[in-house]
This record gives C-alpha cells, sequence and structure tokens, in this order.
C-alpha cells in the first residue's frame, strides 16, 4: 500500500512538473481547453497565488498522495469477488 501511495505522489510531482516547463515558457495561449487540464491535473497551482514552482510541485504530490491513499483505503474496504 505505501509502495502505491508513493508512486501516486510520484505522478503528482511528475504532472506539476510538467506543467511547469510547460506553461511558464510558452507565451500565453486562448486555448481554454489546455488551461482547463492544467487546472484539473494540478488544481494547487492555480488555487494558491504566488507560491514557487518547488512548493507547487510539492504540494501537488501531497494532494495526489491523499488522494491515493482515500483510494487505497476504499480499495481494501471493498470485498473482492474471486472464484
Amino acid at each position: 500500500m505505501r509502495q502505491r501511495i508513493a508512486m501516486w505522489a510520484a505522478a503528482g510531482s511528475l504532472i506539476a512538473a510538467f506543467w511547469a516547463f510547460y506553461l511558464f515558457p510558452t507565451p500565453p495561449m486562448n486555448s481554454t481547453a489546455i488551461l482547463a487540464l492544467a487546472r484539473l491535473s494540478c488544481p494547487v497551482a492555480f488555487v494558491s497565488f504566488g507560491l514557487r514552482v518547488s512548493w507547487v510541485i510539492l504540494a501537488n504530490a501531497v494532494t495526489y498522495a491523499l488522494i491515493g491513499f482515500v483510494i487505497e483505503m476504499l480499495r481494501t474496504r471493498t470485498p473482492s469477488t474471486q472464484l
């Protein structure tokens, strides 16, 4: 279970790092689809203004780890049907 939560946290940090490297160097676009996707996958970056990129990556990793923890807890409580 710890490894799965760590994978969720790693995925969260990689997603935030991707958006940091993709959105910062590019000029502002009018594409609302890309910004909406960024806001859905990295909500911490757009909720908290004034954070450094490293803190956004860390906060997104913690957010994804919490989501992974909840999913893993629900997964262990759900009885599996094995034949």
